[in-house]
């Protein structure tokens, strides 16, 4: 067996941070409480690599929670960055980096006509769902159980008693009164959207969903579901909102909604969008974007929005990433791990379910079909805790969490997915099975 890493300086990192920050951290994920560890402190990295403070490597899955898609440390990327910080690091003022990276989203998603740049993607649904609420006059949302659109009041909600109940808050310092607002149905189930609509008519301002959801683990929409949608909506004179924040520049150069076919009436970017910093963008039809202060009396605003190191490293990295070559590298490395992975956990008589679409994939300890947030819970925690810590020994970083996405980067080479699989075939190997029921 290889010989356990050590990790004496992140654990004493660990312990300072502690003193100084809730948790240790500043965002409660990082903590590595899901996989029941202390977290790693990355030190540095480059390419589909990164490095703790002890001086292990790790091939990277988990790319900054998606948007290093080009890998890290991009050295056209980090001259573009330099460049723009030599000028200033923040302006207040309009800039030219702004337009030409709106031009870019607006050439690549056809769904957006206008848009409007900001700090985050909790921001930019946020104010998506103020725009939408304020557009349509009326004030009841719907999203899905277990698709996260960020740290907003709206947003942080559970499910209530029944199916098309309203939903309770999901976080102390939610008001109730808010939660309300926002009806929380299961992901695929297009009956109960249906329902939502015959129970609340005429008060629903839009339903926001990924189009693929990736954040209780990738979950690929049934047929015909997104279609559904669009025409519930439609019928309904209410909004769909795309949160394409973890998918846009992702899937394709045009998003999930490019590979669906689908065109939502609001589209929220980030991420890739923002190539690694604190950027994101909300956008969507010309009409509804117009509704916006200073053109219409819906207010947004934000002294950092379109930062000019921000709009830097996004216009890099589009101008690198928007070839179909590179979407086309993407696909044959998703599928190479996936087969691989699945070949390695089948050796070890493990089972599981691998749902995967072009360059995110998730791993689930189950035989069974995956397809939304109940089916994610059934599935054997405990297996993916132990997992992970092989894998993470064996020089494989991925998402401390069972309810993330593995990504990929157009850095990782042949030889890292083929170390990857190996590190799986030993991992797995060294995870005993237990029935979690």
């Amino acid at each position: 067996m290889k010989k356990r890493r050590k990790y004496t300086k992140s654990a004493e990192a660990f312990d300072q941070a502690c003193k100084y920050m809730p948790g240790g951290v500043n965002s409660p994920v990082r903590a590595f409480a899901g996989v029941d560890n202390d977290p790693i402190f990355i030190a540095s990295a480059h390419g589909a690599k990164v490095y703790d403070l002890d001086n292990n490597e790790y091939i990277d899955y988990v790319g900054s929670w998606g948007p290093m898609i080009l890998g890290h440390a991009n050295n056209k990327v980090v001259k573009a960055v330099k460049k723009a910080a030599e000028k200033s690091t923040s302006f207040g003022a309009p800039t030219l980096a702004e337009t030409e990276l709106a031009e870019k989203i607006i050439s690549n998603f056809q769904s957006i006509e206008k848009l409007r740049l900001v700090n985050s993607g909790t921001e930019a649904v946020m104010t998506a769902i103020r725009l939408a609420r304020g557009y349509t006059k009326k004030d009841l949302i719907i999203k899905m159980i277990g698709c996260y659109h960020g740290h907003s009041d709206s947003l942080l909600v559970a499910a209530g008693s029944g199916l098309a109940e309203n939903s309770t808050p999901s976080s102390l310092g939610v008001p109730v009164d808010i939660a309300k607002l926002t009806i929380a149905l299961p992901y695929n189930n297009i009956e109960a959207v249906k329902t939502a609509f015959s129970n609340h008519k005429s008060r629903i301002a839009a339903v926001i969903v990924e189009p693929v959801a990736a954040n209780m683990g990738v979950i690929l929409p049934k047929k015909g579901y997104l279609e559904q949608l669009r025409q519930i909506c439609d019928d309904q004179k209410s909004l769909l909102i795309f949160d394409e924040v973890i998918t846009g520049f992702r899937l394709s150069a045009g998003g999930a909604q490019k590979l669906f076919t689908i065109t939502p009436d609001l589209t929220c970017l980030g991420k890739i969008a923002g190539g690694g910093l604190p950027l994101a963008a909300f956008g969507g039809k010309a009409e509804i974007m117009n509704q916006l202060a200073p053109l219409g009396s819906i207010y947004q605003a934000g002294t950092l929005s379109g930062n000019p190191i921000a709009t830097a490293a996004a216009n890099a990295t589009l101008d690198i990433l928007l070839n179909e070559k590179n979407y086309q590298k993407l696909e044959e490395s998703g599928a190479f791990l996936e087969t691989g992975l699945k070949n390695a956990a089948k050796q070890a008589n493990i089972p599981v379910t691998i749902n995967r679409i072009g360059s995110i994939m998730s791993c689930f300890f189950t035989d069974k079909q995956v397809t939304d947030f109940d089916d994610v819970q059934k599935t054997n925690i405990a297996m993916f805790k132990k997992f992970f810590s092989e894998m993470l020994n064996q020089g494989i970083y991925l998402a401390p969490s069972a309810y993330e996405a593995m990504f990929i980067s157009l850095a990782h080479t042949q030889a890292d997915l083929e170390k990857t699989i190996e590190a799986g075939k030993i991992s797995f190997a060294n995870c005993k099975y237990t029935d979690p029921n």
